[in-house]
Formats: structure tokens, C-alpha cells, sequence
């Protein structure tokens, strides 16, 4: 018997009557977490965290597979979300009014940076402004909700899109081109954007120099819900004329990120 532990923060699934100390669905549903929050989980690993045999663990996370839960990226490769996981995430998310959770914390970001910060949702290849706190400033981005954008022209779009495996990615572009952005800033090359989305990945946020509209830059995270996948995204953007160059809107990343993890924790945390 493995001598593992339940990763930190997350106790062990409890006794079931009789003695049995987990069951199968507790062992899948608990896998799926663990996908969820890690993004990837091996087979090795996955037997680890649950103590069991490794044929167990193969034999779950295959059942998982065949039902969309999570993908693979190539035979004994990792696991990932799969399609049915996002679209649990998705449902889940559609009964939460997440203008509602994340409009203070829209506001509270305002007043720290003295910048507008907005928040957007997906839409296809798009993605749609739903609320914003504008700056003060007099010289500042205008409020731009009800305002759609293609998601690879604006930083915002590309956090989320950095979140969403290349499964996900080949689905909405199937073709692999791009649509029209309305600068010349804008990429306008699948590879050159997936080598982007890989940098977002590592550092954690997206920038965009007039690559969505003249005359602004901005910085902006994915937001999460509760099993990891991107549910909209979060940006502060300001003139570019003003910031200057890309350093000093990257500065703002910290406090992007600061406001990813409140809408977060309100998120997951009861009313």
C-alpha cells in the first residue's frame, strides 16, 4: 500500500461504511480535480496521489478518456481537461452572474491603477466585453462594454485562450488561420500566436500594444473557475500614448494578477 498523502490544502476522501476506504467514483471524481487543477496529471502520478496500483490509475483515467473527460496528448503521455470537463465548467458558470462577482474587484483595481479594467468572456474566436470600471483619468480608455474584439488581437482574449489546451485551440480554428484583426499590430500567424499563448502560459499574463485598437495597450489574466479552466478574462487597459512602452503596462501585471485570485477566491468561497 502506498505510504502517499492527498496533496497539501486537500484532505482524503472519507471512510465509506464498512470500511472501504475509497471506491471508484470517489477515486475518478477526485482525479478529476487533480486534472483540473494541475492541468496534467501521468498515470504514475495520479496512482501516487490516490495509493493505488498503476493499472488502477491507467484504468480510470482510460474510462475518463473514452467519456471526454480528458484528453491525451499522445499514447503514455499526460492527461488533460477534456471536452466535458470544460463543458461541467461552463454549465456551472452559467448559473453564476460572474459580473456580479467580479465587479468589485473591477473596481477596486480602478482605483489602484487609475486605469480602466474590464472584463470579457469568450465567444468562439471572440471575445465580448461585459462590464467595465472606467479610469478617472482624462486622458483614458473609454468604457467598452457590449464591445467585441477578435481574442488573438487583444490581451484579454489571448489570457483566456493561453488557458485552453491545443485540442481546444484546433477546434476553434480549424483551419489554423486567424480571423482579421483591425490593426496591423494584430498577429496574424497561428504559429507565431501558439508560441505567444506558450509565453502567457509561463509568466501568467498577456500584453497587447495596439494590437485590438489604436491607441491602446493593456495587460490582462484569465480568470478561473473552480476546476482550473478560463471563464473570462480580466484587463487593464490605458493609452498608449500616455504609458509610453510595453514595460510600463507590464508593470501592472501584479495587480491584474492580484485581481484574478480575489474574483477567485469569491468564486469558490460561500456567499
Amino acid at each position: 500500500m502506498s505510504n502517499s498523502r492527498p496533496p497539501a490544502g486537500r484532505l482524503a476522501p472519507p471512510p465509506e461504511p464498512g470500511g472501504v476506504t475509497s471506491t471508484s467514483v470517489d477515486n475518478a471524481l477526485w482525479l478529476l480535480q487533480l486534472i483540473g487543477e494541475r492541468q496534467a496529471l501521468r498515470v504514475a502520478e495520479a496512482a501516487d496521489l490516490l495509493g493505488v496500483a498503476r493499472s488502477t490509475a491507467h484504468r480510470l483515467l482510460t474510462a475518463l478518456r473514452r467519456r471526454g473527460f480528458v484528453n491525451q496528448d499522445r499514447p503514455n503521455g499526460a492527461y488533460r481537461p477534456g471536452p466535458a470537463l470544460y463543458e461541467i465548467g461552463l454549465a456551472a458558470v452559467s448559473r453564476i452572474d460572474i459580473r456580479r462577482v467580479a465587479r468589485p474587484v473591477l473596481e477596486q483595481l480602478r482605483e489602484e491603477t487609475q486605469e480602466t479594467v474590464s472584463l470579457v468572456v469568450l465567444e468562439g474566436t471572440s471575445v465580448r466585453f461585459i462590464d467595465c470600471a472606467e479610469s478617472p483619468r482624462s486622458v483614458r480608455v473609454g468604457n467598452r462594454t457590449g464591445v467585441v474584439r477578435p481574442a488573438h488581437a487583444a490581451a484579454v482574449g489571448k489570457a483566456i485562450l493561453a488557458g485552453l489546451s491545443d485540442e481546444e485551440l484546433d477546434r476553434r480554428y480549424p483551419d489554423g488561420r486567424l480571423p482579421e484583426a483591425t490593426t496591423s499590430a494584430a498577429i496574424r500567424d497561428m504559429g507565431r500566436l501558439k508560441a505567444e499563448l506558450a509565453e502567457i502560459r509561463e509568466q501568467g499574463y498577456a500584453l497587447n500594444w495596439e494590437e485590438s485598437a489604436d491607441g491602446v495597450c493593456a495587460v490582462a489574466v484569465a480568470l478561473r473557475d473552480t476546476v482550473g479552466q478560463p471563464l473570462a478574462g480580466l484587463g487593464i487597459a490605458a493609452p498608449s500614448s500616455r504609458i509610453g512602452d510595453r514595460e510600463t503596462i507590464r508593470a501592472l501585471a501584479p495587480a491584474a494578477l492580484r485581481g484574478a485570485a480575489l474574483v477567485h477566491e469569491r468564486l469558490t468561497s460561500p456567499s
